[in-house]
């Protein structure tokens, strides 16, 4: 029997559904509330779907090959030292907005109890077993698992964790799923060194993670549920965190009462979420967050999957499959990604997290992405999925799907001794369509045969991670990067702090976008895209940027287009129409490139460039012209890469090609800037 609390919420679940018609909101409320799936999820069942530690023969056949790297990893921390985080490690926030002083030793601590709980599945031989209660008892005498950076929604405000306080956050809710898989598989060999070990474990998870998420009185500060303000912006913190703590429950709790609440309100979470983002399949924080995002759904629904034996299923889901696939189509080519907001521009989702997500879904495009990932370039030969990490779920996932992934992989070996190398993993990518149109989110991917590829987004300035970009793009020839998207630096505390828009690369002039009659685009909800269209057939991309700056810019209009054109010679045409009240300021178009710039009247190769072309000296020999208005003045700004979030992608720097109209411009009319390819250096 359910008791009158979960009947109650499944009353709600219902009434909610009935207000929603057929939208395809609270997906997973509808599946939860179907006759016999509540039951399913039952305290103390044996449902995680992996051998018993004892079972030799089953780990053996999941490892596989891969044993032998999974051991010796955990043999090089045979002698690890646990790292204490002392207060001024947390305070250090506060102090200087360093949050690795304290995050660095707490994420060195998981990635260690994750390699050795791998290590320990690999041998079974009680190696490793004394160094995992070393971590684990470490783990259960910390106050608090949360990150410095989060710990500012306590009550006190303060970074170093508060006793009377507990909260969940990204760190603790894996932190969390670590500590438990370690209980679930060896807490009959802790018990063996001493009992005390398991309890302490035991009233570790129920204290920072079943506790807090349970109680009422703490959802201001767990904000990612989305249950104290309802409409408010959500992220991937909802999936990320409820993925984690869900299965913490289904290890951990052995009250049937208590797994119940857990169960419905993850699902009344998760179903804001989805409620939230717009529905076409798009991640508005971009692909390097898709891992956190979508990938985070996918794990949350596997796991409810597993634990009710298949009876909670949304793998058949539409909209479950275009969030996978968005990964597959936001994919540039050679590691680069599209990369609005603070994501960076590669590749930086594992390629088993894609594998796993497609298998589940049925999605061929997927799978075949993530085998795609695994060919190394020079040699063509596919490797297999490494199982590392800092997520120990995803790390037993791989261990559980490998030997699929190896029969894969190994095919494809096969097939390329037999034929060419490049052709093999070039015909992994022909299922993925030349041009996605996401029309709610307002970002679309173009490619043309001749390999050009075109992204640009709409949209609003209060998107989760948002950047003052509506309206920009990012433009590769054969996925070599020329206009580019600069990203995220390295997190500090001005990364989410009301100084966020005083780093450069959040504002609008160091994106491919105007200044308008002098203004920038502000944050903010309010300023917006109107009028979004997208011809994929003609490579076509077009919305009024009017609504994204201010008054003071006085736009009435302006209608920028994009224009890849799909077949004949190559080029990306971008057009401004606008209309001002008044001109009171040049106007400045802005374009980020990676490569050198030559500005008009300069010299390439013994030719001086008249007024209105410049050249962009890119990556291996490339060279792009860019045609424009001759009436716009040239020049060119030079940003230096010293974060190296930053230069790890584009090197040491980047540089700014600024456009300005004349002070006594007209107050309507157009610009036209052509993007050509010249040829080589």
């Amino acid at each position: 029997m359910k008791t009158t609390l979960l009947s109650i919420l499944l009353s709600v679940a219902a009434l909610i559904r009935a207000a929603a018609g057929n939208d395809g909101l609270n997906l997973l409320q509808a599946e939860y509330s179907k006759p016999g799936v509540a039951e399913s999820f039952a305290a103390g069942k044996a449902w995680f779907p992996f051998p018993a530690y004892e079972d030799r023969a089953g780990w053996a056949a999941l490892f596989g090959p891969d044993a032998g790297k999974v051991i010796r990893r955990g043999e090089q921390l045979l002698d690890y030292q646990w790292q204490h985080i002392p207060a001024s490690a947390y305070l250090a926030f506060e102090r200087t907005g360093d949050r690795q002083a304290m995050e660095r030793p707490e994420g060195a601590n998981r990635g260690a109890m994750i390699a050795l709980i791998l290590a320990e599945l690999a041998e079974g031989k009680g190696r490793f077993i004394d160094q995992l209660a070393n971590g684990v008892w470490l783990a259960a005498q910390q106050p608090s698992w949360v990150l410095s950076a989060h710990q500012g929604r306590q009550r006190s405000k303060r970074s170093l964790p508060d006793a009377r306080e507990q909260l969940i956050d990204l760190a603790s809710g894996r932190y969390g799923s670590i500590v438990s898989i370690a209980y679930h598989f060896f807490h009959r060999e802790f018990d063996k060194l001493d009992p005390s070990i398991s309890v302490a474990t035991e009233n570790a998870v129920r204290r920072n993670i079943l506790d807090p998420y349970l109680d009422p009185g703490q959802r201001r500060a767990n904000w990612w549920l989305g249950l104290a303000s309802r409409g408010s912006m959500l992220n991937n913190w909802t999936p990320w965190c409820n993925s984690d703590v869900i299965l913490c429950f289904l290890l951990m709790e052995k009250d049937q009462e208590r797994l119940d609440r857990a169960v419905a309100q993850s699902v009344q979470s998760m179903d804001l979420f989805l409620n939230y983002i717009q529905k076409d399949g798009a991640c508005e924080e971009g692909p390097a967050y898709w891992g956190a995002a979508a990938g985070k759904v996918y794990d949350y629904l596997q796991i409810l999957y597993d634990a009710s034996d298949g009876a909670f299923s949304l793998f058949g889901n539409e909209r479950i499959r275009k969030m996978g696939e968005f990964v597959s189509r936001s994919y540039i080519g050679n590691g680069y990604v599209v990369n609005f907001a603070d994501a960076g521009a590669r590749l930086n989702n594992p390629s088993e997290l894609i594998w796993n997500y497609g298998h589940a879904v049925g999605s061929r495009e997927m799978t075949d992405f993530a085998l795609y990932c695994l060919a190394d370039p020079a040699s063509g030969k596919f490797r297999n999925p490494v199982i590392t990490g800092n997520d120990a779920y995803r790390a037993l996932e791989t261990v559980r799907f490998n030997p699929l992934i190896r029969e894969a992989a190994d095919s494809l070996n096969r097939l390329a001794a037999e034929t060419a190398p490049a052709e093999v993993r070039r015909n992994l990518r022909r299922g993925v369509p030349p041009a996605t149109w996401y029309p709610e989110t307002e970002m679309c991917f173009m490619r043309n045969p001749s390999g050009w590829f075109l992204g640009a987004k709409g949209g609003y300035n209060n998107e989760s991670h948002n950047h003052n970009d509506v309206g920009s793009c990012v433009v590769y020839v054969r996925d070599i990067p020329v206009l580019v998207d600069a990203g995220v630096g390295t997190y500090t505390k001005q990364t989410f702090n009301h100084d966020r828009y005083k780093i450069w690369s959040m504002q609008c002039d160091w994106h491919n976008l105007p200044m308008i009659n002098g203004a920038a685009q502000p944050a903010g909800a309010q300023y917006r895209s109107k009028n979004t269209s997208c011809d994929l057939s003609k490579g076509m991309f077009s919305l009024d940027l009017a609504d994204a700056y201010p008054p003071e810019s006085g736009c009435r209009k302006w209608v920028r287009t994009y224009r890849l054109a799909p077949k004949g010679a190559p080029s990306v045409t971008i057009t401004d129409s606008f209309a001002l009240d008044a001109r009171t300021q040049p106007d400045v178009e802005h374009f980020l490139v990676k490569g050198s710039v030559v500005l008009p009247g300069g010299t390439h190769q013994g030719r001086t460039l008249p007024d209105g072309e410049l050249l962009i000296l890119c990556d291996e020999g490339l060279v792009v012209k860019m045609t424009f208005p001759a009436s716009l003045k040239a020049s060119v700004d030079v940003m230096e890469l010293t974060d190296r979030r930053f230069s790890g992608v584009w090197g040491p720097s980047l540089r700014r090609i600024n456009l300005a109209s004349p002070p006594d411009a007209p107050a309507k009319g157009s610009y036209e800037f052509r993007i050509t390819e010249l040829g080589k250096k």
